[in-house]
């Protein structure tokens, strides 16, 4: 019997876990709540205990298993297996996450920041169809990414590389929570479509429905913004149009240094669909160099919440390349 990898990911809600085949098909797919409670110190030995009882239960040891990959939020050490600085886990301090999990589950274990591992899923198994050099942008309520070039991805000299969301497309745009102004962030990202569309609002004196729900004092999100789009709503259309410049500029510059074959769109704005690509692609075009611009593909995400699992899987495949 061919080895199986375990591959995680870590969320602020939930931690997702699967066990897949070495080709990266899914397997048993199975989620617990994260308990962020005491500083974060119970999450670890409950990904522990959920994958020994899951052992058990499928009546495997781990010498069935390559390794254990896992995507985290945070400031991610591959090196050393540790992370630190995910707020959104309660993990302000150092935490020894490999000697954890190694301790506890006796499996080889690696990890890497969330949306890098999230990119590894979609190249591997989803819209980047195993291309050596794909880009993955993640529009959710930030902008996040993950840059592979030649099946590796990358990392940079501190590990920062690929983030893609304070790329700048707007000097003296929005004020970015990193400090900068203009980040591709404040208005790519869920909460910026719905500040674009906020301060269009202010302006617009036609017939809108999503100049009402405003006026109104109703609450709105980036999938009102691009519903009322599809329905030709003037002003949501010309905040998607706007929203759409920005990323056609990002995913130009991303295209020109980097020449992938592919730049695949996740994240919860991605789940706007083909008007999300339709409007992308005209400004994509407009400001990528020639040669480049006949061959990227800009493609939407594909394996949606099973792209952490996945990618996680695909880390632990990395490694075995590698050594």
């Amino acid at each position: 019997m061919s080895k199986k990898i375990i591959g995680i990911d870590l969320g602020g809600t939930t931690v997702k876990m699967a066990i897949l085949n070495e080709e990266g098909d899914i397997q048993q797919k199975w989620s617990i709540i994260t308990d962020i409670t005491e500083e974060g110190t119970k999450i670890v030995p409950s990904i522990i205990e959920s994958i020994n009882e899951h052992l058990a239960k499928y009546e495997m040891t781990p010498d069935d298993f390559i390794g254990i990959g896992m995507g985290s939020p945070g400031t991610v050490d591959m090196k050393e297996g540790t992370v630190i600085g995910a707020y959104n886990l309660n993990w302000r301090t150092l935490q020894p996450v490999r000697q954890q999990i190694e301790e506890g589950t006796h499996i080889p274990f690696t990890l890497d920041n969330d949306a890098n591992v999230a990119a590894l899923g979609e190249a591997w198994k989803g819209a980047g169809e195993s291309d050596p050099n794909v880009v993955f942008l993640t529009l959710g309520t930030g902008v996040g990414g993950g840059i592979i070039v030649e099946h590796k991805l990358v990392h940079g000299h501190n590990g920062a590389a690929g983030e893609i969301g304070h790329i700048t497309v707007e000097p003296e745009g929005y004020q970015c929570t990193c400090g900068k102004h203009g980040c591709l962030e404040t208005v790519a990202s869920a909460t910026g479509v719905v500040h674009l569309a906020r301060d269009y609002a202010e302006c617009y004196a036609g017939d809108s429905t999503l100049k009402y729900m405003i006026d109104d004092g109703q609450l709105i999100t980036a999938k009102d913004v691009y519903d009322l789009a599809k329905e030709q709503d003037d002003l949501a259309v010309m905040v998607v149009e706007k929203v759409a410049y920005y990323l056609g500029l990002a995913c130009s510059h991303l295209a020109n240094i980097l020449n992938p074959s592919t730049i695949v769109l996740g994240g919860g704005v991605s789940k706007a669909g083909e008007i999300l690509l339709e409007s992308v692609q005209p400004y994509f075009e407009q400001f990528t160099f020639p040669t480049i611009r006949k061959e990227t593909k800009l493609r939407l995400a594909e394996l949606g919440n099973d792209a952490g699992v996945i990618g996680a899987g695909s880390l632990v495949r990395s490694e075995i390349v590698t050594e």
